[in-house]
């Protein structure tokens, strides 16, 4: 058989191969992607809703303008309330940022240290935790620890624990995922322990001392340690396609915040200007610039692009762990994103 030959035969079964894994790509991302592209932000989230999301806010910064404000949909379904660009949201693992930061602040004040042992800073957990004593307050702070993350525990979402301790329970007595150094795995239990730990050096909640660390330094009013601190009507709805429920009073010691609090911080975080003499070269060791959040109701997409000096922050209040919720958030992010460059470029 020539080269010509093989080579025909090759393009077709690559055709072949590529028209029949289009059957497996779910259409509504297809759809999400191949639109024409809108002309405004605000167009784009209208968009967003006829894929199936109740509620939108996105915050753009842009440097040397003015910031930029869209919301589409409802704050609150039931009660009619239209979404509203200033409404607080569970901000979920973007909080990691902030738990991140207050580490990097007292590390640089020699009140904690990164090469210090989980079995060191929690004797009590030395034997219920596997390779305590290798696992660092690094390796925590880069998911490198090794330790369960509690979501993924079979029971985790059975039987939903009622506190931290039946939380942490769940990451307790179990295999590691893998030697503390050797991988990367995303575990929501590392910055759970760093939050106790943080509780345990200070003899106060952390919520408090990011409060008076980052928040009031910043000028952020409009960021919440947990939902006891705020007006529940204040805080946007969040619903769990196929549930009959507002997921807006669960998880109620997580962080809330305005997109704009968000935008500011993470701008903060960027520019370095949320560090003191020293931290950032801390920080920058440990942690990353960026982050996104997923809870039952609440998906939350924070990112900073150099190249144009601009912060997104985008929030969606709409979830199914088991569809493609989150694949339709993150295209139409990066659409708005698309747009944000279009219009910084024309």
């Amino acid at each position: 058989m020539t080269k010509k030959k093989i080579k025909q035969i090759f393009r077709i079964t690559f055709i072949i191969a590529s028209i029949s894994s289009l059957y497996f790509v779910p259409w509504i991302l297809v759809k999400a992607w191949i639109l024409p592209l809108p002309n405004t932000v605000q167009e784009q989230l209208e968009e967003g809703l006829s894929h199936g999301f109740d509620g939108m806010i996105v915050y753009v910064d842009q440097a040397g303008k003015p910031s930029e404000f869209y919301a589409a949909g409802w704050h609150d379904k039931k009660n009619k309330i239209p979404a509203y660009p200033q409404a607080l949201f569970k901000i979920a693992s973007i909080t990691k940022l902030y738990i991140a930061v207050a580490t990097t602040k007292l590390v640089k004040a020699g009140r904690l240290s990164l090469d210090k042992t989980l079995a060191e800073y929690f004797p009590e957990l030395a034997g219920r935790i596997e390779y305590s004593d290798k696992i660092t307050l690094r390796m925590m702070l880069q998911h490198r620890s090794g330790i369960p993350n509690y979501v993924d525990h079979p029971d985790y979402w059975i039987k939903p624990p009622k506190n931290r301790q039946e939380t942490l329970e769940y990451a307790l007595d179990l295999p590691a995922d893998f030697k503390p150094g050797e991988d990367y795995g995303y575990s929501n239990t590392n910055y759970m322990l760093i939050e106790d730990l943080i509780d345990k050096t200070l003899g106060y909640p952390h919520q408090q001392y990011i409060k008076e660390e980052i928040l009031i330094p910043l000028g952020l009013i409009h960021t919440f340690g947990s939902l006891s601190e705020v007006n529940i009507n204040d805080v946007m709805s969040g619903y769990y396609v196929g549930i009959d429920k507002d997921f807006k009073t669960e998880n109620t010691g997580l962080m809330l915040a305005t997109a704009e609090d968000v935008g500011k911080f993470l701008r903060a975080l960027n520019d370095g200007s949320v560090f003191n003499e020293g931290e950032q070269e801390i920080y920058s060791s440990v942690y990353e610039y960026e982050h996104t959040g997923l809870l039952p109701g609440y998906q939350s997409i924070a990112k900073y692009y150099k190249d144009i000096d601009t912060v997104v922050i985008q929030f969606n209040n709409t979830t199914n762990f088991n569809g493609y919720d989150w694949n339709l958030a993150e295209i139409i992010f990066s659409r708005v994103v698309k747009i944000v460059r279009r219009n910084n470029n024309s």
